[in-house]
């Protein structure tokens, strides 16, 4: 598996490799290192092979680990000697561990432990660690001898796990910053879907409900063109006025969505007496109760209650028989309930308006406040019945 590599990061990995062999493979082509030893160019060649892997180590890990293997297991074979080109297997666990997939995270540590146990076995037998554990001793004990080996394993082991756990530790921080980071996102991607949702619900209230007081104003001024000219007059005004206001709220609106961070003003309980005119304007027999509250309530509120309202009373201009509707707004300490009755189109039983998005817009905007909301046939007329808390949940 090969994982891309930004720019900065290939460079640094190049640079870091050719450091490697400037200070830790070249010195071992010098006189001093043949002098002193006694090896042919085999430990040159490992330290290579060690550069190599130390190069591909964020590039391909699983790699960087084979070619570590593949340098260690050529040591050994040649009997050499440990050399500081060996301190590359070092930093390959730290790159498996941190770059890595789980699986060759596991696969890194164990390395690690049977690597130890691997280096151990090998320096005690070929390259004098039992030896030098019975000279430490007159009487060549055996316990002793375990002493010494048991010490030279935990020293590579401590050094190799060591090197892994460091980077299993930064692969924990990358991926809890990355856990963060999506968590940042999602919710920023929710809170701009909620924006959404609730702009395109106050889009289908202003535009269903002027379009529907339009349509009424409309058929009104075609109807009595011919006999009463004053009131085509009146409905063509009404029309305009209607048309103005839901163009000024859906500019609003759209204001809205090139720029997030206002909310705009909303309407209000102060803006039902506009709504019930035009309502009434638009040839609509319309029955008001409102009892107001103790207390002015807050915003969130009075916008569901403006909003059911408009909804309801727009389904009844489309949907309902023409005749009366009434409209009940009770306030009480506890709760707000609101009412919207109209009666249905004759010919068939009463049923619910066609399917859309009304109702359920309506339902939305009970539930966000913390409330209820029904709508249903009863008899010969269509019930709205929404009760909001006075407390917001």
């Amino acid at each position: 598996m090969f994982r891309p590599l930004t720019r900065p990061q290939l460079a640094f990995d190049l640079v870091l490799a050719a450091g490697f062999v400037l200070l830790l493979v070249l010195p071992e082509l010098t006189p001093y290192w043949f002098g002193t030893v006694g090896f042919g160019p085999a430990q040159p060649v490992v330290g290579l092979v060690f550069a190599a892997a130390v190069a591909a180590r964020r590039w391909s890990p699983a790699l960087a680990l084979g070619l570590a293997w593949l340098a260690a297991i050529g040591q050994m074979v040649a009997l050499l000697t440990p050399r500081p080109s060996n301190l590359g297997a070092l930093i390959v666990l730290y790159a498996v561990a941190a770059y890595g997939s789980r699986r060759m995270s596991r696969l890194a540590l164990a390395s690690a432990v049977g690597g130890a146990a691997i280096a151990t076995a090998y320096l005690s037998i070929f390259q004098g660690v039992w030896g030098l554990a019975a000279a430490t001793n007159r009487f060549s004990f055996p316990l002793e001898r375990v002493v010494i080996v048991g010490f030279v394993f935990a020293l590579i082991l401590f050094a190799l796990l060591l090197s892994w756990t460091a980077g299993a530790l930064v692969r924990s921080i990358r991926v809890s910053r990355e856990t963060r980071e999506a968590q940042r996102r999602a919710e920023a991607e929710a809170a701009a879907e909620q924006e959404r949702v609730r702009i395109a619900r106050d889009m289908h209230d202003i535009v269903g409900h002027s379009l529907a007081v339009v349509i009424a104003q409309a058929d009104g001024a075609r109807y009595a063109a011919a006999s009463d000219p004053e009131a085509t007059t009146a409905a063509l005004a009404t029309i305009a006025s209607t048309a103005r206001a839901a163009l000024t709220d859906v500019r609003l609106l759209l204001e809205q969505l090139r720029h997030s961070q206002g909310a705009g003003p909303q309407p209000g309980l102060a803006d039902l007496d506009a709504l019930f005119a035009q309502v009434h304007g638009a040839g609509v027999d319309l029955r008001v109760e409102v009892r107001p509250p103790l207390a002015d309530p807050p915003a969130p509120l009075q916008l569901a209650v403006y909003r059911i309202v408009q909804e309801a009373l727009t389904n009844a201009l489309r949907h309902g028989d023409g005749g009366a509707v009434s409209v009940r707004v009770a306030w009480s300490e506890e709760a707000v309930s609101v009412e919207v009755r109209n009666g249905v189109r004759p010919g068939g039983e009463p049923s619910a308006p066609a399917p859309g998005h009304g109702i359920i817009g309506m339902t939305e905007r009970a539930h966000l406040v913390g409330g209820s909301l029904g709508a249903a046939p009863r008899g010969d007329e269509f019930v709205v019945v929404a009760v909001l808390p006075r407390g917001l949940a």
